[in-house]
């Protein structure tokens, strides 16, 4: 048995392929031999394995945010969460789910874009806010807020178990981000049929141990992933329409259609590029039908996105605020009141991000092959969040599949989601204070920029790839495409897949 033909559908053996694998295989008396029997269970198929994997990485994700689930009777009786002496930061269990229950008005039922509350500045100044989530992110919050009230209702008239409101929409949100990174996990091994364990790599990375539950972002990673797993197998009005609406939950499914575009035009022979136009046009008509009747019946609280991100500052994550903290710089628009518009700083970081995506689109046409649109797409992302004045750590999220399915080598892949997931620990004591046992900003800040450069590291390894066009051992060199139409090869047709 030798190494898997790109694209044929043999199965790759992992112990031979990747040097990580090989040697924690020595464990168990080494690599698999050369006439062992595999595939041979009726029961213990990759895909169930690979599930099983997640769901036990999902199980200690959610038990690692249980510590911020406590609750506890005040003195006058009442039951109330129990986040006294900055319970969040010290067990590093804060998820935004929670406090975002009650901030957003949906503990009293209101209605997303549509019904407001005011917020108080330290100075008695108030501001009038509305739901700051994309549409589709927004009235998921909404539902399980609804489903919420429902299950207290049942479990005041049924033996099912009750407690706190914010406790109960925590694990119903919990539970659809869990079904939705198992999706994720799914349409991995679904795109990398020949290579199933590299799946594992998604369900066992640190970043969804760390932060699957930390804001809503794998709901938009599903909808990406299953997006490129339609564009995949030609059905590519459904591809759109999935980076549509996950477009319209979190805004970066939109830069996938520019690897989409480019990849089109470099396989317009095989007609690559009717079917980027009828994808991309499919994801830009989904994101329109979903956002305009929010749009157009509430339009102030529909553009509160809009407007918190163009006012908002460089968040300590970022670059910018790293570069202005260790060098005593006062930013590209020095200080500004609160609400201000940060100008300069959104031109250079719009200008720079526009560079970066010209610099890819050249890239693209001056690959000597094609290249895949999963290694476009990790570009364009990584770029982004980059440059970007913000990267919340769950932002990271995003970048998994796309990595997997761009570079799947275990030791590179495992070390960069290990100390993008440890960026973590010195951000949550950041927040305690030196003056409450916790760390200055710096320790912080170092670890953000070591992730900045382990990601920067990967995008040069991938560039290197695509101009030398050197995919790894039984990977397809043109994932996340439909291939050239035509007989499909007999392995192909074993393993069920193709165009």
């Amino acid at each position: 048995m030798t190494d898997p033909r790109p694209g044929t559908g043999e199965r790759a053996v992992p112990t031979w392929t990747e040097p990580l694998a090989r040697a924690a295989s020595r464990v168990v008396g080494g690599p698999l031999g050369r006439h062992a029997l595999v595939g041979r269970s009726r029961w213990w198929t990759p895909l169930r394995v690979v599930l099983l994997l997640a769901v036990v990485v999902l199980a200690l994700s959610w038990l690692g945010k249980a510590a911020c689930l406590q609750q506890y009777r005040t003195p006058d009786g009442t039951l109330a969460l129990d986040w006294r002496e900055d319970r969040q930061y010290v067990a590093m269990c804060y998820s935004d789910t929670v406090p975002l229950y009650g901030l957003e008005g949906l503990a009293d039922g209101g209605l997303p874009y549509r019904d407001a509350w005011t917020d108080t500045a330290s100075d008695g100044s108030t501001t009038e806010r509305y739901m700051e989530y994309p549409v589709v992110t927004g009235f998921f919050q909404w539902t399980n807020a609804q489903l919420t009230e429902g299950w207290l209702w049942l479990a005041e008239h049924s033996p099912l178990p009750g407690g706190l409101d914010v406790v109960v929409y925590f694990d119903i949100t919990a539970f659809w981000l869990a079904a939705a990174w198992l999706t994720v996990v799914w349409a991995v091994l679904m795109l990398r049929p020949e290579r199933p364990w590299d799946a594992a790599l998604v369900a066992l990375s640190p970043l969804a141990l760390v932060h699957a539950f930390t804001n809503f972002d794998a709901i938009t990673v599903a909808l990406a992933t299953g997006g490129l797993l339609a564009l995949r197998r030609d059905r590519t009005l459904l591809a759109g329409a999935l980076l549509g609406i996950g477009a319209a939950a979190k805004l970066y499914p939109l830069l996938i259609l520019l690897p989409v575009l480019l990849v089109g035009w470099r396989r317009r022979s095989d007609g690559g590029l009717v079917r980027a136009a009828r994808t991309i046009g499919a994801a830009l008509l989904t994101c329109a039908v979903v956002n305009l009747p929010v749009a157009l019946a509430w339009p102030r609280g529909w553009s509160e996105f809009f407007r918190l991100n163009s006012t908002r500052l460089a968040d300590p994550d970022s670059i910018w605020y790293a570069l202005s903290w260790f060098t005593g710089w006062s930013g590209f628009d020095g200080p500004l009141d609160d609400g201000q518009v940060p100008v300069v700083l959104n031109t250079v970081v719009a200008v720079l991000t526009l560079v970066a995506f010209a610099g890819i689109g050249w890239l693209a046409l001056r690959a000597p092959r094609p290249p895949a649109v999963a290694e476009l797409a990790f570009l364009t992302v990584a770029a982004f969040l980059l440059f970007n004045k913000v990267w919340s750590p769950q932002y990271s999220l995003w970048l998994v599949p796309l990595a997997v399915l761009a570079i799947p080598r275990w030791r590179t892949l495992l070390a960069w989601m290990a100390v993008d997931a440890l960026v973590w620990v010195p951000r949550m004591y950041q927040y305690l204070g030196v003056g409450n046992k916790g760390l200055p900003p710096g320790p912080f800040l170092v670890t953000a920029l070591v992730r900045d450069a382990v990601v920067v590291a990967l995008c040069v390894l991938v560039v290197r790839q695509i101009l030398r066009r050197d995919p790894v051992p039984g990977q397809d060199p043109e994932p996340v495409w439909p291939r050239p139409r035509g007989p499909r090869s007999a392995g192909a047709v074993r393993a069920g897949v193709g165009s």
